[in-house]
């Protein structure tokens, strides 16, 4: 077996041997496209495939089906129970809902928030206040199946999605989404469509293993990416092959651990602005249940990089991470490049001296480069 078919993102999944699962967002797109199939043609499919951001094809079985006939008009229904795979989901086994009507031609795709979604009331989201908590990438997706089903049939494309999640105000109150300001239910999620299964133990076995496929295969140059935007951006930025990137996720001290024992010549990280804000406070685990984002410490290295007191006040009292970032790009502090230097000094300070050229690179949900260090 060559180094290609055992290095690499793909293969660390693979390695741990627990089984992926589908977003919130995967499932309501496919119960969003079982709805307007319906609206259209009277009959749903059942499975229905959908085509997820990286060209994977999953079926999703139906577990709910319902077409009627409103005053003058038609409204369907489709619900798909979310299959988490081996993740500790909170929302595994939720019954995602979605519910299609048409609109006037001209009006394009609009979302609402169905009982157990929530709405965000708060800044600092990649969502305008007042909005429904269904992410970009879901959105885009469900956008997309919508103009495929429309075409297939006749369909103009114009409807209004209303997404629910049963139970899904009390299943809220695990997660982070009161204090984000996401009020009455759950979040849609998800940038790939695919819930990748952490189970501490294993997913660090599978990074060692990146690391050592990617020294035997003789390179010099790898990345720790939290998700699969900054793995788009390591590329885009380093052309580094499949085996030079290691699926980090959370395991930032994971990596830096073993590179430190098994060095290479240069290591880069790459990841969200906020969960590296986490590493440049000295956070090893990036999770959201072992570490948060700390408002007053952005505040303090705003300052040192020119920020005055009405702006630190506000950095330190901001909604999320995201909304600090925002407030000093338009003030012209680079909070970004602080955080990427301060970043890069904690993982020198863990690798104790190994010969390991580190530099760091902060993006947004986007993937656009904030911040470098």
């Amino acid at each position: 077996m060559n180094a290609e078919a055992r290095g690499g993102r793909s293969a660390q999944l693979k390695h741990t041997g627990l089984r992926p699962g589908w977003t919130t967002g995967a499932c309501a797109t496919a119960a969003t496209t079982a709805a307007y199939t319906a609206l259209l043609t009277g009959d749903f499919p059942d499975p229905v495939t959908i085509t997820l951001p990286k060209g994977q094809t999953p079926a999703f079985a139906l577990a709910l089906e319902e077409l009627t006939a409103g005053p003058g008009e038609a409204v369907a229904m489709a619900g798909v129970v979310k299959d988490a795979g081996d993740d500790p989901d909170v929302t595994h086994g939720a019954l995602v809902r979605s519910t299609v009507r048409r609109l006037p031609p001209g009006s394009g795709v609009v979302f609402r928030a169905g009982p157990g979604v929530g709405t965000v009331t708060l800044p600092g989201l990649p969502l305008d206040v007042g909005e429904p908590a269904v992410n970009p990438v879901p959105r885009r997706l469900m956008r997309e199946h919508v103009e495929r089903v429309a075409a297939k049939h006749g369909g103009t494309g114009d409807v209004e999605i209303t997404v629910s999640v049963d139970h899904g105000e009390e299943i809220a109150r695990s997660t982070w989404n009161g204090r984000l300001g996401i009020l009455g239910g759950l979040s849609i999620l998800g940038t790939t469509g695919v819930v990748v299964p952490y189970s501490c133990s294993a997913w660090i076995d599978s990074i060692r293993r990146g690391v050592d496929v990617a020294r035997a295969a003789g390179l010099t140059h790898v990345a720790g990416c939290t998700g699969s935007t900054s793995e788009k951006t390591v590329v885009s930025e380093y052309g580094l092959p499949d085996i030079a990137l290691l699926d980090m996720g959370d395991f930032a001290g994971a990596v830096l651990k073993y590179v430190r024992r098994h060095p290479v010549a240069r290591l880069t990280i790459c990841g969200g602005f906020a969960k590296l804000s986490k590493l440049a406070a000295g956070h090893l685990d990036l999770h959201s249940a072992r570490s948060q984002v700390d408002k007053p410490f952005l505040a303090d290295l705003a300052r040192r990089g020119g920020a005055d007191e009405t702006l630190a006040s506000r950095i330190a009292t901001a909604n999320t991470g995201l909304e600090a970032l925002r407030l000093c790009e338009a003030a012209n502090v680079p909070l970004g490049d602080l955080v990427a230097a301060r970043a890069r000094d904690e993982a020198l300070s863990v690798l104790r001296g190994a010969p390991v050229a580190v530099d760091v690179i902060c993006v947004d949900r986007a993937g656009a480069v904030v911040g470098r260090g």
